[in-house]
């Protein structure tokens, strides 16, 4: 699968991370194309969650883990020793699996990243949080309860807010773990749709388990199957229509038919 040298914003390679002695990455290569939504898909165990938190360095956070070879952001290697994460981890943001909205009200949760980074302008903070919610398709929903308790939302719009809170921050690339898992098929309509529509902006990657959400919403997808001992591999990567419809590798097809996995 090519992809222009211009288009790529992510480029991952000869990937290994291990926790402890266990190798739960094997070799992995990627290049992510700017502009799009690119699914992870596999069996549980195989390393899908962990090789989406090394993007942002965050397995870092995690006692007794390793990380070998080289993810270029935009050309430069994440890795160096002068990139700092906290500053990464503000192009590069996440959204976690379960909603996990901060204790504080709905304006707040927002504006906690823009006041973290340095901007204390009121007038300013009340734009960020006012586009970044029209962003996340909630603004319509909150904006007369923005003093209202986070925790009063619904799941679904719980969700909405860790997407408006992620881009109050002007990432470049968000990392997706199941967002949508845990909500109603109404609820994942929205996130869907939403993830659709913000694609000209920004870059996704998103975990799922979901075959059919992937072949909905994604352009590119990887297939990672895992060994013995639960070691993740790249099996195969490619356009999302040709991976499920004429997919290159019989694991693939498997995975893909039900036959496994």
């Amino acid at each position: 699968m090519g992809i222009a040298k211009n288009d790529i914003v992510l480029e991952i390679k000869n990937l290994n991370f291990y926790y402890g002695e266990l190798q739960a990455l094997i070799n992995i290569n990627l290049e992510i194309k700017r502009n799009t939504i690119t699914s992870i898909i596999g069996p549980s165990g195989c390393g899908k969650s962990t090789m989406l938190r090394c993007i942002n360095r965050m397995n870092e956070l995690i006692d007794d883990t390793r990380t070998e070879g080289e993810i270029f952001y935009d050309g430069r290697n994440i890795f160096d020793s002068d990139v700092d994460p906290v500053k990464l981890r503000r192009k590069i943001g996440m959204v976690f699996q379960q909603p996990n909205p901060f204790p504080k009200n709905i304006f707040d949760n927002v504006a906690y990243g823009p006041k973290m980074y340095g901007t204390r302008n009121r007038q300013k903070l009340r734009e960020i949080v006012e586009i970044s919610l029209k962003k996340a398709a909630l603004w319509d929903e909150v904006k007369d309860r923005l003093l209202d308790k986070s925790l009063s939302l619904s799941g679904g719009q719980q969700q909405r807010l860790c997407i408006a809170r992620t881009l109050a921050v002007e990432p470049d690339i968000i990392l997706m773990d199941e967002p949508a898992s845990s909500l109603d098929p109404i609820a994942t309509m929205r996130i869907e749709q939403l993830l659709r529509e913000v694609t000209d902006d920004y870059t996704i990657i998103i975990v799922t388990n979901n075959m059919q959400q992937a072949s909905r919403i994604s352009e590119y997808t990887a297939f990672i199957n895992a060994k013995e001992r639960r070691s993740g591999f790249l099996v195969e990567y490619g356009r999302t229509q040709d991976l499920f419809i004429k997919p290159q590798m019989k694991q693939t097809e498997d995975y893909i038919s039900g036959r496994f996995g």
